[in-house]
């Protein structure tokens, strides 16, 4: 049952049996009949978005692609929106994974269509969830093309709408197919401990029922949460794949009716049980990039379980579970128009306006292969979050630099870069951002624009705009060469310095690398000629202007005459 209560129920019989005459005597490779597979997807999407005109074009998706009917035809029998919708689930479902040479035209003009109206995303997120509930009749090839597919563009596309339950749905299905050697190792280690969480996870739900109750918070709901295996493979790797340090395998989600009780939970549960220090995650006065809202927070819990509890209220569950679909529900309950405004242009919420930066860019992309690279980097890649000095949130793919985050804020403000700091200590223009940190930009009033910059940046927005300047005066063979060393740089996997020895990375050479604060910096240096520092000392780097880091023994008198704020610890790498 939808949960619009205006749902035009004669739009969707309509639409139904269209369909079901369209593809009759059509059957999918699992041997069922083809409606079958529009109809599930549908029911899939009532619970994401509810208005009619996207129910109906559910229905018709493949009717096109799969049927002799046109488009034209959809419009003349169920209106332009509709044949709008299918039309766009039409070219998205053109695109195949090809690896390297991938073809991405089809996917630029999905991309122009969804800055038009994110619907057609909703709907191709369900049919491509049911799609992969039925892989397994596929041959082999097959099935490997289209996981990755999955986890390549569509996945990643429903984590940055928010829509925590089809991505997770989704990555799991695919990472049966992808990588099944991986799977079944996972399953292989984690089953045991997965059963014997859920039975402690079963046991303690009551337990904090009865704590918070006799606090006098009302709460509407505990789940028990099971973390998803892919994103549970994930996380092995950032612990050196050692499943005693995850403490979420099964998690307790609490659901109250407010904001005010989520914090007042939080309180009840730090004052039973230990929180462990760096644990706790307020989600709710700093979302993610993708808006989700939740205080999260690792106890030391009843026998001796380190256990993780998830505190928020029924409108973040929603829109954690369901993203841009929940908001439009919400938006519709509290009586404003951004429900109605989904139409077309649908963009309903600032914070979804990437989507229609996504289509600005594409305009400046010149290939398909720079395309489709640029847009898991901006995009698709995993996000971070960082602070401007006035607390404003930055929105940036991982790994992105101080010159990303320069150009992000404002073109000037990237041309006049010259130094930056991250939580008060001035750091190399190159180093890759972390979650939560405060960025500061250094300006001058001299322009600082570096066509070195472009073997750096991550982010489109920053090279289009530095290529812009360099072209702008001339330099045009600057940023050649620029991009043509960084090409080599990756093709070869090696690094120059100031004091002109080649840094390989295949181990020949490695005991001459710097590591500087657990990075290997990409960034040029020399040695300093005061104190002639060799890989017997203990060094520190000055930080200059132009020519990159100078390192210095530790003990150098001159480093008593410089700026302690340019010192940076390093150490040569073992």
């Amino acid at each position: 049952k939808s949960k619009n209560s205006q749902i035009d129920l004669d739009l969707i019989k309509r639409a139904y049996y269209f369909a079901d005459q369209a593809h009759h005597h059509q059957k999918r490779t699992s041997g069922e009949d083809y409606i079958y597979h529009p109809l599930r997807a549908t029911y899939r999407l009532v619970d994401l978005t509810t208005d009619s005109t996207t129910l109906a074009a559910e229905l018709l998706h493949d009717v096109v692609d799969d049927t002799p009917v046109t488009q034209k035809e959809i419009e003349q029998k169920f209106g332009r929106q509709v044949a709008f919708l299918v039309g766009g689930v039409t070219k998205l479902g053109k695109i195949k994974y090809r690896g390297i040479e991938r073809e991405v035209e089809n996917l630029r003009k999905i991309f122009l269509a969804m800055a038009e109206d994110l619907r057609v995303v909703l709907i191709k997120l369900c049919d491509r969830w049911d799609n992969m509930e039925t892989l397994f009749a596929l041959p082999e090839r097959k099935q490997k093309r289209i996981a990755l597919e999955t986890l390549e563009i569509y996945t990643p596309l429903a984590h940055r709408l928010g829509i925590g339950e089809i991505k997770g749905q989704l990555e799991d299905l695919a990472f049966i197919y992808a990588y099944p050697e991986k799977y079944q190792w996972l399953i292989k280690e984690v089953k045991e401990k997965y059963e014997e969480r859920k039975i402690y996870i079963s046991w303690l739900k009551p337990l904090a029922q009865q704590i918070l109750d006799k606090e006098g918070i009302r709460i509407l709901e505990i789940q028990a949460r099971a973390k998803h295996y892919w994103s549970l493979y994930k996380k092995l790797q950032r612990y050196e794949m050692d499943i005693n340090k995850i403490y979420d395998l099964v998690a307790l989600r609490i659901i109250v009716g407010n904001v005010e009780e989520c914090y007042q939970t939080l309180g009840v549960i730090h004052q039973r049980w230990k929180p462990l220090p760096g644990r706790i995650k307020d989600y709710i006065a700093l979302p993610k990039p993708n808006n989700y809202r939740s205080l999260h927070t690792t106890v030391f819990c009843e026998k001796g379980k380190i256990t993780e509890f998830q505190v928020r209220t029924e409108e973040m569950h929603q829109e954690a579970e369901y993203g841009i679909a929940a908001h439009w529900y919400y938006s519709e309950k509290k009586g404003t128009d951004a429900f109605r405004k989904r139409i077309s242009p649908v963009v309903p919420m600032k914070k979804f306006a990437w989507v229609k930066q996504l289509k600005e860019w594409q305009q400046e992309v010149r290939s398909p292969d720079e395309f489709l690279d640029n847009l898991r980097l901006d995009f698709f890649r995993d996000r971070i979050f960082v602070f401007t000095p006035k607390g404003d949130v930055i929105d940036l793919p991982e790994g992105a630099t101080p010159v990303d985050f320069a150009y992000h804020i404002h073109s000037e403000v990237g041309d006049h870069c010259y130094g930056a700091r991250v939580d008060g200590k001035i750091i190399p223009l190159n180093y890759p951002l972390k979650n939560g940190q405060i960025v500061e930009i250094i300006t001058q009033k001299k322009i600082n624009v570096n066509a070195g910059w472009l073997e750096f940046v991550k982010t489109n927005v920053a090279r289009s705009l530095i290529r812009k300047w360099l072209r702008k005066h001339n330099l045009v063979e600057k940023v050649k060469g620029s991009e043509r060393r960084n090409k080599q740089r990756v093709e070869k996997k090696e690094f120059t310095n100031k004091s002109n020895r080649t840094i390989k990375t295949d181990g020949k050479i490695e005991n001459k690398r710097m590591k500087i604060d657990g990075v290997f910096p990409e960034i040029p240096w020399r040695l300093a000629k005061c104190c002639s520092p060799d890989l017997t000392n203990p060094i520190v780097g000055y930080i200059t202007l132009n020519r990159g880091i100078t390192v210095h023994r530790k003990d150098c008198p001159n480093l008593k005459k410089l700026n302690p704020k340019k010192i940076i610890n390093l150490r040569w790498r073992k």
